[in-house]
């Protein structure tokens, strides 16, 4: 049945049954109306008002209730809910045929209203850019094989539908109030503005390139179509309502625990923009499940650039100031992530990042408190931000966490930030002596000391007398890092005791302390830098006798140096030998060994190269191997 109304064809508002749902379109729904079944259309003679449970349209002093086709059933990119009953999905250009023959209508129908004339005037702008959307939807090759297509069109269809029963509402002037129109109206044109947004999408996105299956049966097992039902699904985050692309988040968190290395693969700019998008959206969970995407996407070392440029840095701060306790835990890691980068960590710093971390680390969750001082850590070692995080307090709530931190990774952390501030401030090494060397002393006597205490440590004790050092109880702390640290802790803890020694008591004291055995040990060590810098501290040491006959009591002492006279530029520890072993030559047994393990041709070509000792110590060696020969004679 047809029926023309005003010269409006309404020959496609036909009966069937169907079921009519709020819609909350565009986040800004229309008047909340009750779920009412219609069978048929109905006509009276009178103009009848919009009534807020149930949708009319008048014209001409005609009624009848908006009856929607039977095609319009897949309903994906609506809001949940919004379905219409008992009817089948139908294809990509029946969808698009209803939408075409809807333009004309909903235009014609804006432009007959008088009331509103600056909302429809919008309204009729976005009415009049619809067609040329929907050809270039059309015209697309794969048009007619993705379902986003036919979802777009319905919601295309849904707002020409709107838009004609608001239309008449208006022009039979029976609405339940102004100020309610002025919002329906609001909505309407916020409605079609993300209609023709995401047509437009659609065809940059690429996604319609490929023919993807509907994401409720997308295959995860099979490799061939994940990556194609991916695409899709990330070109969901950036098509249609706020609902359906939380269901696509929820989707994608899915997947991306399955299959994470092929979302990764196909993953842009777009969907990363999408994604940063939706850390602000009002819902706490769609928040949630948003940052969990970008947390694994910093945390997999592929997107960082990409993040940073599409201003992930502020939503993300914004979630560790004031997200739930799932949103700060990875917001927090997503920052630590990111921070790696020293431009990054300047633009977490220009954001005003440093406060927020600063209060995770004094009042966080354990995850969230070691993730906060891993990020402050990073960011600590920008020299040029050093000074702002002092002013920040960061000193404090660092010394505090290597007292109370809750993690081990948290104290480890701090300790490494402290390092960092103490490198070259003279300023933040004062404070932190003032504030916090007796934590950093106390974090040393646990079982496996970290290099980045005695390193910290190292920076300090310039600043620190003698006297001082040795009333903190330093040096039996050197000795336990010395026999129970890593590798790099001992190389600090050598470090230290060169930095120290600079009067003969301090040398006496340091090997009274038993360090000197430990030393000798590392003259063996893996590493080059662990080697020159054990040699370096024998060095410092062997300048008093008692020191000197601690050495040589070690049967392992010569040949250790004697080794590393090697004059290959990659050992860096041949002058501090040179030095130690003439130390040593005093002795007659020292001598001899040193010339069994081949000292006299490793000195022949560091005299030639010029070491400072070389030649000395080789005319001793020679002198003392000539009297040998002429004494056996």
């Amino acid at each position: 049945m047809r029926l023309s109304v005003s010269g409006i064809d309404f020959g496609l508002w036909r009966a069937c049954s169907f079921e009519i749902r709020t819609e909350a379109e565009a986040e800004a729904p229309f008047r909340t109306r009750e779920k009412k079944k219609v069978e048929g259309a109905s006509f009276s003679g009178k103009p009848v008002p919009c009534k807020p449970n149930k949708r009319v349209a008048v014209g001409a002093g005609v009624k009848f209730e908006k009856v929607l086709p039977s095609h319009f059933s897949d309903t994906a990119m609506v809001e949940e809910g919004e379905k219409v009953a008992d009817a089948q999905p139908q294809s990509a250009e029946e969808c698009l045929s209803h939408a075409r023959e809807l333009v004309p209508k909903a235009l014609e129908c804006a432009k007959s209203v008088k009331n509103f004339p600056g909302r429809w005037k919008t309204i009729i702008s976005k009415l009049e850019k619809l067609p040329s959307r929907l050809s270039d939807l059309s015209s697309h090759p794969c048009f007619s094989k993705n379902a986003l297509c036919r979802e777009q069109l319905q919601a295309v269809a849904s707002s020409l539908c709107d838009t004609i029963e608001l239309a008449n509402c208006c022009l039979g002037e029976r609405y339940a109030g102004k100020l309610q129109m002025q919002s329906d109206l609001d909505a309407l044109a916020a409605k079609l503005d993300l209609n023709l947004r995401d047509c437009g999408l659609l065809i940059k996105t690429g996604v319609l390139g490929e023919a993807t299956l509907p994401i409720s049966v997308a295959p995860a097992a099979e490799s061939d179509e994940a990556p194609w039902n991916i695409r899709e699904l990330l070109a969901r985050l950036q098509i249609g309502h706020l609902q359906s692309k939380h269901r696509a988040l929820d989707l994608l968190v899915d997947v991306m625990k399955e299959d994470e290395a092929n979302v990764l693969s196909v993953m842009g700019r777009s969907n990363i923009s999408a994604l940063i998008q939706l850390l602000t959206a009002t819902s706490t969970r769609i928040r949630e499940k948003a940052v969990t995407v970008i947390c694994s996407l910093a945390e997999s070392g592929g997107c960082e650039n990409l993040l940073v440029s599409e201003g992930v840095l502020p939503p993300l701060i914004r979630l560790v100031e004031s997200g739930s306790s799932l949103g700060k835990e990875k917001a927090t890691i997503s920052l630590q992530r990111l921070s790696m980068s020293a431009e990054t960590a300047r633009s977490i710093v220009g954001h005003g990042g440093v406060r927020p971390l600063i209060d995770i680390c004094k009042m966080g969750e354990s995850v969230s408190q070691a993730a906060a001082a891993g990020a402050l850590k990073n960011i600590s070692a920008v020299p040029e931000v050093r000074q702002n995080l002092a002013e920040e307090g960061i000193i404090k709530v660092m010394v505090n966490l290597l007292d109370y931190g809750i993690l081990l990774g948290s104290k480890e952390y701090a300790a490494e930030c402290l390092q960092n501030l103490t490198a070259s401030n003279e300023n933040l090494r004062r404070a932190v002596v003032s504030g916090g060397i007796r934590s950093l002393l106390s974090y040393l006597d646990g079982p496996l000391p970290q290099e980045s205490a005695v390193a910290a440590l190292r920076n300090l004790v310039g600043s620190v007398s003698t006297e001082g050092l040795v009333a903190l109880g330093l040096l039996p702390r050197l000795l336990h890092v010395l026999k129970a640290g890593s590798l790099g802790a001992q190389q600090a803890a050598a470090s230290t005791i060169c930095r120290i020694c600079s009067s003969v008591e301090m040398k006496k004291m340091v090997g009274e302390a038993g360090c000197i055995p430990f030393l000798i040990k590392m003259l063996e060590a893996k590493t080059n830098s662990a080697r020159e810098v054990a040699a370096q501290a024998l060095c410092c040491l062997l300048s008093i006798p008692q020191n000197s006959r601690e050495v040589k009591k070690d049967e392992k002492s010569v040949p250790y140096l004697v080794q590393l006279l090697d004059p290959s530029p990659q050992n860096t520890a041949k002058k501090y030998a040179v030095s130690c072993l003439g130390f040593l030559s005093s002795s007659k047994r020292c001598r001899k060994s040193m010339i069994s393990y081949g000292a006299i041709g490793y000195l022949k070509k560091l005299s030639e190269m010029e070491i400072p000792g070389a030649k000395k110590l080789l005319e001793k060696l020679e002198r003392g191997k000539l009297r040998s020969l002429f004494s056996r004679k």
